[in-house]
């Protein structure tokens, strides 16, 4: 086991990692229950409470 292959693993499996990180939080911000909690947190600066 070289440096060559232990810098090869960490970059391949880093950008799987962050890969899965961002598809992740993108399902999350376009799921449909989501929706509702989303556009109300979108009006809470315009709420004159």
């Amino acid at each position: 086991m070289t440096y060559e292959f232990w810098r090869d693993f960490a970059a391949g499996s880093g950008l799987f990692f962050f890969a899965a990180i961002f598809g992740v939080a993108v399902g999350y911000a376009f799921w449909p229950a989501n929706r509702e909690r989303f556009d109300r947190a979108a009006r809470a600066p315009l709420r004159e409470d």
